[in-house]
């Protein structure tokens, strides 16, 4: 839920503060006033398109920020609230003590774009995946993009509910399956000849390493004892010196060992306690010395003496480095390689037999992708006539009684042939009116998509529940009954969802929980221009903007009446309907 949103230097607007609420937020104001302005600074934290004309004239940036409170976000699908999960973990954003994040994006004059999300920088995209879940702006655009054959699909697939993204997930996977399969095996009998060439130098390849069966680290090992071999003598004469000095040779020298332990034993033998510590630490050199002399002779014992043992080391290095030339910069490279060319000779096999199981695998995932996407048509179908139901429902509730919603599931082309990632079926969304059943892009005019989007979101909403829906003059094009019809409905959608509408209509705003007004005053700075600022109105105020949105009256008695009585019933109406549920 959206719980304040902050806005400057955008358009009209300077600064602004407006404060949201759950259930049914409007905002009217004056044409001109900045209404738009709001809607743009939502689309810019959605992620929309960083546009510097709208940065106001001799501001250097335009700023918008935006309070949400993800309690809401509890009662979404459990695909998105995962998703928003994984996305709050992966940019490393912790929510404040009261369980809300602030989003933010700024717009520079010169055109550079930056977005922020819990006070750390972010790619707009990732604010766009942040707000995917959690806001949704509707406005003339977002209707033409209704017309899309994506859109209306994934409107039916909405619907449809879990079974619906259950089934499709199923389509997907086995249609990834099936087109990488069929990749495959084109590659194989196309390229049948290059293939078994490559295969050929990928087994030679292969045949060379496994011949000498590197070792991780091998060259290292091989060095360290190539040097020793080297060296074996001087260290031999090095070793047995020092060797022969801790232990004597038995004829002309008395070992180092034997004359300080004789110094210990007179010491010790003096009998001044004075010289017992002394004699102790000779004790220990001696125990020390004594085990320096083992490791010496172990040391000795281990050095080698055949020469061979030299010419066989320098020959396995000569031959590992034989194999870096080709295959690495070093050994661990020559076995990462081997292990990767086993996988794609694996993938090169243009053996009959290899070919053959590629083939029973295509047709074996063909059949269940057809099974796996008649399943998804037979859900969509029954979505599709439940949908249309309810939409034509409400379409009469919006002063569209002649006119019904027409959900058409056909098959896209002639069987696997015109398979895609959605599944083997066109979707799509068709008035039946006066003119016969046409598709929404030719039988529909601006308020009347307004009017079947609202219905659409309206029934959709009796699926999901949480988020913020954001319509701009849905109203558009309609009054009178019509228009109470939609205030109606927008209460109703706020009973699941925080709406908020820009609407120039008082049967409109008459059914709001929270009315917020723009209202502009002339520039303090000395321009020609306009500043806008928002307000809450509430009681008496709220009646005399209601009057003023009726026919401007909102210094006479009887628009002030006209309008106290409209906001009465509207009010009344929503009371009524809270407690029919």
């Amino acid at each position: 839920m959206l719980t304040e949103l902050r806005i400057s230097g955008l358009g009209v607007i300077d600064e602004a503060v407006a404060d949201f609420a759950p259930g049914l937020s409007v905002l009217t104001g004056e044409t001109g006033a900045g209404k738009t302005m709001v809607v743009t600074g939502l689309r810019l934290l959605a992620g929309g398109r960083a546009d510097p004309g709208r940065v106001r004239r001799g501001a250097d940036k335009a700023v918008v920020e935006g309070r949400f409170d993800l309690a809401a976000a509890a009662t979404m699908a459990s695909e998105d609230r995962d998703q928003l999960d994984r996305l709050l973990e992966e940019a490393d954003v912790e929510l404040d003590e009261d369980g809300t994040v602030i989003a933010a994006r700024r717009v520079g004059a010169d055109g550079r774009s930056r977005a922020r999300l819990g006070g750390r920088s972010v790619p707009a995209g990732t604010l766009a995946r942040f707000c995917s879940p959690v806001l949704a702006v509707h406005g003339q655009n977002d209707q033409l993009r209704l017309l899309r054959p994506d859109r209306q699909r994934e409107a039916v697939d909405s619907h449809g509910g879990e079974r619906a993204r259950v089934a499709l997930r199923a389509y997907r996977e086995t249609f990834h399956r099936w087109r990488e399969a069929e990749r495959s095996l084109a590659e194989r009998t196309g390229r049948a000849r290059e293939l078994a060439r490559e295969a050929d130098l990928l087994r030679h390849g292969l045949d060379e390493i496994d011949a000498l069966d590197p070792r991780p680290g091998e060259e290292a090992e091989l060095d360290a004892v190539i040097r020793r071999l080297t060296d074996s003598e001087e260290l031999r004469e090095v070793a047995g010196q020092a060797h022969e000095t801790l232990t004597g040779d038995g004829e002309t020298a008395e070992p180092v060992v034997n004359v300080l332990d004789q110094l210990r034993q007179r010491l010790a033998g003096a009998g001044d306690p004075a010289l017992d510590p002394i004699a102790t630490s000779i004790d220990q050199a001696v125990a020390a010395l004594g085990d320096a002399a083992t490791e010496l002779g172990l040391y000795l014992a281990e050095l080698p003496v055949d020469a061979a043992d030299l010419d066989a080391a320098l020959e396995r290095r000569h031959d590992l480095r034989a194999l870096t030339r080709k295959y690495g910069t070093d050994v661990d490279d020559v076995i990462e390689w081997a292990a990767k060319a086993r996988i794609r000779l694996s993938e090169v096999d243009t053996s009959d037999s290899a070919v053959a199981d590629l083939t029973a695998t295509v047709a074996r995932l063909a059949l269940e992708l057809e099974e796996r996407g008649a399943e998804l048509t037979a859900i969509r179908r029954a979505a599709g006539e439940d949908l249309a139901r309810r939409v034509t429902s409400e379409l009469a509730e919006l002063s569209m009684g002649g006119a019904g919603l027409v959900v058409r599931v056909t098959p896209a082309g002639d069987g696997l042939a015109a398979a895609t990632e959605s599944g083997l079926d066109d979707v799509e969304l068709a008035l039946d009116g006066p003119s016969g059943v046409v598709p929404l892009g030719r039988g529909a005019s601006g308020g009347e998509l307004s009017r079947v989007m609202l219905a659409l979101e309206v029934v959709l909403a009796e699926r999901s529940g949480g988020g913020t829906l954001v319509f701009d003059e849905v109203d558009a094009g309609v009054g009178g009954r019509a228009a109470l019809s939609i205030g109606k409905r927008l209460a109703r959608l706020a009973r699941t969802h925080q709406v908020i509408a820009v609407t120039h209509l008082a049967q409109v705003a008459a059914y709001a929980d929270t009315h917020l007004v723009i209202h502009k005053a002339a520039d303090s700075t000395g321009g020609d221009g306009v500043v806008s600022g928002v307000r809450a109105v509430d009681d008496s105020d709220r009646v005399i903007e209601l009057a003023r949105m009726l026919a401007g009256m909102e210094d006479t008695d009887t628009g002030l009446a006209h309008a106290e009585e409209l906001l009465g019933k509207a009010q009344s109406e929503k009371s009524q309907a809270q407690v029919d549920r």
